[in-house]
């Protein structure tokens, strides 16, 4: 499907004139929008003592991470904050704790690459750096600052916005629905994908280094809260249900690094936030986005990634810094994992498909080297790392996203193709920018935080429940997973148990106890989205509706063409005026469109994000325009892969699932077990075989094929 320049306004316009009829189609062009009033620095330092609540992004450093600082969680309760001895120098002393993030400069010769780069350099051939790990968001629109370059926004008419945790109390309160049709498998793979993709840098959480922005007893904003670059502190409403009780009136919050707290950006243009890790959809959270990472996870033999073997089954190896990447280990003898991401261990659903990756990848490294016995380690490897990073795709393009945005409407935006009619799909495009889109990552895809359960089912074989975990008591402590059975039938809970429904309520899991280790309250996720939003000074709702071809709101009831009438009032309560209402806020509480779950802002906005990331990644599975694609063969190969196959495969005892592991068990989809081949197909690698032998510089041939 050939696309033409903003054609994504014309596919959401034609898909909501077939899926709504009666209503009125949204325009096909996008229309151009007023700037935003931008109120004096003055203005905005007369609010100072002001400032409404924030959040703290939480980095852990990986000692060979020669150029990121690794955001691992999003936290930092006030009284676990360390004294305020940085003070203004904090960035400073984040980077050179973490190793400095340099601005890009590609030297090396690009052209002729076979497998894709660790840090994502060499991609697209005409800008190398396109993508890279290390270099900044882009966007849809210009960002909204108070004044035009770094301060956050402002209310229409000068004053501070509402309260952001005062919004997620108001607004997105704890009512427990259930998906109808979708695992809570559906709701984590999607943050795989968003892992993979995107780490906005910041700072450290640890005794040692932490944005010193609250108090440690977390009662007050200290004076670098009120006056520091870093600091965005959230100050807690007096009458909070929650932290009221604990004395709690600031949640410590440090605003994400840019391109010019590093000196890669102007200081008189709008600042960007820096993404740590590759741009592309490219299992980085397995590999590591950086040769040094990447280089500490292999063991070198074999082509297989570093394993630690405990009670007869793969674990990831330890991280050498354990303190500071699990903070909240109980004992001595807690695990705490390494990956290509520092995430790995944010909570235990996350860590198994984590784990199922790491395994996915020694046991197609072992095949292969069977089938290829005189390949060396590095072909092994890198062969293997290829065939993951394509289940990858293909599970996220072919299994994930239809059930979320529709089959057709994929289709129709090209960002899908019937699997069965077409081999390649050679579909790159050099001149489409795959960066990760700022309203996308803190934006739109965190919509998914809906979908998340409080409380995660311990499934048996028999698909019985023998108890559930409560999800805030395992944050950064994956422990549990080698407790007894725990590993499988957590597995065997995210395909059988189901994801919350998508809709505007969060579980007091995520919305009051986030990372609260044994404190009896912790963070805010959804008061944290808000802030953060302000923090990248992303559009305002009404700036990106229309931005997509909807109207432009003048009076709240404007919103009422997606946005049901109890939520218009509740955001004219809590708003100025239609134009100060959050992207955050507004785009999660539109209506969902039928054959989706999303409302049309946010489905715009996610639609255009996995377009850029299918067409302007050369390296994308199904494009043979370059030295390593997959052979005709091979690529027929992955496309038989699926969730349920990893599971399968990569589980210490799973022996039976359904097919489509993101939707329920039912007649359609029923219980079969593993070995069933044509309810789960395998991939066979013999389609890797290399009859070649070796060539003159005594490579297999098959590695200049």
């Amino acid at each position: 499907m050939k696309r033409m320049k903003l054609s994504w306004i014309s596919v959401l316009a034609l898909f909501l004139v077939s899926s709504i009829k009666g209503d009125e189609a949204a325009n096909k062009t996008k229309r151009s929008f007023d700037q935003v009033a931008q109120p004096s620095i003055d203005q905005f330092s007369g609010l100072v003592n002001n400032f409404q609540p924030g959040y703290s992004s939480v980095f852990f450093s990986t000692p060979k991470a020669t150029f990121m600082t690794q955001q691992a969680f999003i936290g930092g309760i006030g009284n676990t904050s360390p004294a305020t001895q940085y003070g203004p120098n904090y960035y400073q002393t984040v980077l050179a704790q973490n190793g400095p993030i340099q601005c890009i400069s590609v030297t090396r010769n690009c052209k002729f690459l076979k497998y894709r780069t660790f840090d994502g350099t060499c991609n697209n051939l005409k800008n190398p750096s396109l993508g890279a790990a290390n270099t900044v968001f882009t966007r849809l629109v210009p960002p909204k600052y108070s004044d035009g370059i770094y301060k956050p926004p402002l209310s229409w008419s000068g004053k501070p916005l509402p309260n952001a945790r005062l919004i997620s109390v108001a607004v997105f309160p704890d009512v427990n629905l259930q998906d109808p049709q979708l695992t809570l498998a559906a709701m984590q793979w999607g943050q795989i994908m968003t892992h993979d993709m995107a780490l906005a840098t910041g700072t450290t959480f640890s005794d040692q280094l932490s944005a010193p922005c609250c108090s440690q007893d977390g009662r007050t904003v200290t004076t670098e809260g009120l006056t520091a670059r870093y600091c965005f502190p959230i100050l807690v409403p007096e009458e909070d249900p929650l932290y009221k009780k604990y004395q709690q009136g600031c949640l410590n919050f440090a605003r994400t690094l840019t391109d010019q707290d590093v000196g890669c950006g102007s200081q008189y243009k709008p600042a960007e936030q820096i993404v740590s890790v590759t741009h592309f959809l490219d299992a980085s959270n397995v590999y590591g986005s950086n040769d040094d990472i990447a280089a500490s996870l292999r063991t070198f033999e074999g082509g297989r990634l570093i394993v630690e073997y405990r009670n007869g089954a793969a674990w990831p190896p330890m991280n050498v810094n354990r303190t500071t990447a699990c903070p909240v280990m109980r004992t001595t003898v807690d695990v705490c994992y390494m990956a290509g991401d520092v995430r790995v261990n944010q909570n235990t659903q996350l860590t198994v498909l984590q784990v199922l990756l790491l395994r996915e990848h020694n046991r197609i490294a072992d095949q292969l080297a069977h089938i290829n016995p005189h390949w060396n380690d590095e072909i092994i490897y890198q062969e293997a790392r290829k065939i993951v990073i394509a289940e990858v795709q293909f599970i996220s393009y072919y299994e994930w996203l239809p059930i979320f945005f529709g089959t057709q409407n994929l289709m129709n935006y090209g960002i899908i193709y019937d699997p069965l009619k077409n081999i390649y799909i050679n579909d790159y495009n050099e001149h489409v920018d795959p960066r990760v889109i700022n309203e996308h990552s803190t934006g739109a895809f965190r919509a998914f935080h809906t979908n998340i359960q409080g409380f995660l089912k311990l499934i048996t074989e028999e698909r019985h429940s023998k108890g559930a975990v409560r999800l805030s008591d395992y944050f950064n402590n994956p422990s549990i997973l080698e407790y007894g059975d725990n590993f499988n039938d957590l597995t065997r809970g995210l395909a059988t148990q189901p994801q919350q429904a998508s809709d505007q309520y969060h579980t007091v899991e995520i919305t009051d106890f986030l990372f609260r280790d044994n404190q009896p309250f912790g963070f805010d996720l959804k008061a944290i989205d808000v802030q953060r939003g302000r923090d990248h000074g992303l559009p305002s709702y009404n700036t990106m509706r229309e931005y997509c071809g909807l109207k432009r709101a003048e009076h709240f009831e404007d919103f009422m063409d997606y946005i049901p009438f109890e939520s218009v009032q509740k955001l004219r309560s809590l708003y100025e005026h239609p134009d100060d209402v959050d992207l955050n806020v507004g785009g999660l509480l539109e209506s969902l469109l039928p054959g989706t779950l999303s409302g049309p802002t946010y489905l715009c906005i996610m639609l255009e994000q996995f377009y850029r990331t299918r067409v302007g990644d050369r390296f994308f599975f199904e494009n043979a325009q370059h030295e390593g694609a997959f052979s005709p063969e091979q690529l027929m190969e992955i496309k038989k892969t699926s969730l349920a196959r990893l599971m399968c495969d990569n589980g210490n005892e799973i022996f039976s699932i359904q097919p489509r592991a993101f939707v329920k068990i039912s007649d359609a989809n029923p219980i079969v077990p593993c070995n069933d081949i044509q309810s789960i197909p395998i991939v066979n690698l013999n389609a890797w075989k290399d009859f070649g032998g070796k060539g003159a510089e005594g490579f297999s041939t098959y590695f200049f094929k």
